[in-house]
């Protein structure tokens, strides 16, 4: 979309928090720089994290902050602190995932010389899917030895942020699209989000598309990163590699991060809370203040956006740096967080020599609805169940015996796994098993089965008196296969 040159001069309302650690220095410095160049804001605040996890509420948010949220649609966030294990959820992933925030817009780019690199043209921007995969924390303890969590990726979540990456690329004159992927190994998971960035991607025959298996991609990434352009991820991948490109750019702490969805916002730093920095006035508050430009240009303030963003580029074109980023040689003055916020307002209408200066002329990605195709449904058709037992004895020789006696009524043993290792029949001495285990029943006719029938199994496992934990259904789709083999089989 293409904003018209004169801004309209009307305050948009936003809800601040202000977090935990180093996040109250940094959310004051960069409110400061803000109104000191003129944003026009109306500033809710709102109290979340440490705060209110203390108060017992598990979710690190209250009600009423919930409404403040839902109506401005904006949220410049601080970091906060997730207290470690218990029944604490991440409030990041809650948030994004409650308010349907499913773009993670991450730019990652070098200042070189002055801010140490070993890549002084790198400018890649990640995408990353945020909603789902494994992010979704849906864990489980099965046996006494194993652990699982589920990894889901689903066709319109899959859609909405290759289709987001392709066209943040077309607006921003980017050239590039790639897909990194890990589907050699996850065919079914990982393949459907392959499947859907070809599908997409015939859509944009203006913009170069590639797909690159996650593992060397991501040594390409840090080898030879002037050779991406836009890279677009599920949530793990995307996460992990949007730090570590950061990380190669210059310090994770230069980053800043833009959570977009069809209704609501959120901007942040990608970094953590650090709690052993907070209250010394030590913190580099540019991570923070990069994701508030991106919030600027969002509310359709691209004037204050651009002017922000030249006066942080001059000041460390200027060698004034917080201590992370100070070089002996390069750096001329080393500041705390309120002086380096100082030095920034000081160059408001300045713009930097060397660096390149940004302009921003594009309106605000908005609140459309996102595009998502209309599939057929397809015809799908139960023709197995796989059980899984918790069975202490290391012997699948021993399990497969049993199991055999309980075949019946249309369905028949033909597969035990330990994890994802076929162990029956013919298993070898040398694999090693846990007391977790995959055991496949299939139609013994070669066709459908019923819910009765899986239902008539788990009886007849009760009456031997094993253990079953976990059933999955195996369906096929138009006659295609929706499950995947154990490796070996």
């Amino acid at each position: 979309m293409m904003a018209s040159n004169t801004a309209v001069k009307t305050n948009t309302a936003i809800t601040v928090a202000y977090g935990d650690g180093i996040g109250p220095e940094i959310m004051s410095a960069v409110i400061h720089i803000l109104k000191e160049a003129g944003a026009r804001l109306d500033i809710e605040e709102i109290e979340i994290g440490e705060k209110i996890y203390n108060k017992g509420i598990s979710a690190g948010i209250e009600p009423a902050a919930w409404e403040s949220l839902r109506r401005t649609k904006v949220f410049l966030k601080a970091p906060i602190t997730t207290p470690q294990g218990g029944g604490f959820k991440s409030l990041n992933v809650t948030t994004r995932a409650t308010l349907g925030l499913y773009a993670n817009v991450r730019p990652c780019v070098s200042y070189y010389p002055y801010i140490k690199t070993k890549h002084p043209v790198m400018d890649v921007v990640i995408v990353r899917e945020n909603e789902e995969d494994l992010y979704c924390g849906i864990e489980y303890r099965q046996t006494e030895q194993v652990t699982q969590a589920l990894k889901l990726i689903t066709r319109p979540g899959s859609e909405k942020i290759v289709r987001y990456a392709f066209e943040y690329a077309r607006k921003n004159n980017r050239k590039k699209v790639t897909c990194f992927m890990k589907d050699n190994i996850l065919k079914e998971t990982d393949g459907l989000f392959h499947k859907i960035f070809d599908e997409i991607a015939k859509d944009y025959p203006d913009i170069t598309n590639e797909h690159w298996i996650v593992d060397i991609g991501a040594a390409k990434l840090a080898d030879t990163p002037e050779n991406f352009d836009v890279i677009v991820m599920p949530n793990l991948y995307g996460d992990i590699l949007s730090d570590v490109s950061a990380q190669i750019a210059g310090s994770v702490g230069l980053a800043g991060s833009a959570n977009i969805g069809d209704k609501c916002a959120m901007f942040e730093a990608i970094h953590g809370s650090a709690p052993r920095r907070a209250g010394q006035n030590l913190a580099n508050p540019s991570g923070l203040l990069l994701g508030a430009i991106m919030m600027l240009v969002h509310i359709n303030q691209p004037d204050v956006a651009e002017q922000v963003h030249n006066a942080w580029l001059k000041t460390i074109e200027d060698g004034i740096h917080t201590y992370d980023i100070y070089q002996d040689g390069i750096s001329t003055e080393k500041v705390g967080t309120k002086e380096f916020s100082n030095a920034v307002v000081a160059r408001l209408g300045q713009k930097p020599q060397k660096l390149k200066p940004v302009s921003y002329q594009s309106a605000p990605e908005g609140f459309s609805e996102s595009k998502l195709s209309v599939q057929p449904r397809s015809q799908k058709a139960l023709v197995g169940v796989d059980v899984y037992v918790d069975y202490p004895d290391i012997l699948p020789q021993e399990l497969g015996s049993k199991l055999e006696q309980l075949n019946g009524d249309g369905l028949k043993l033909t597969m035990i796994s330990n994890r994802g290792t076929k162990v029956w029949p013919h298993s070898f001495p040398e694999t090693f098993c846990t007391d977790h285990w995959r055991c496949r029943f299939m139609s013994t006719e070669g066709g459908s089965v019923t819910h009765h029938q899986v239902v008539s199994l788990l009886q007849r496992f009760e009456q031997a008196k094993l253990d079953f934990i976990k059933t999955e259904h195996l369906c096929t789709f138009d006659g295609q296969k929706g499950y995947s083999l154990s490796q070996g089989e």
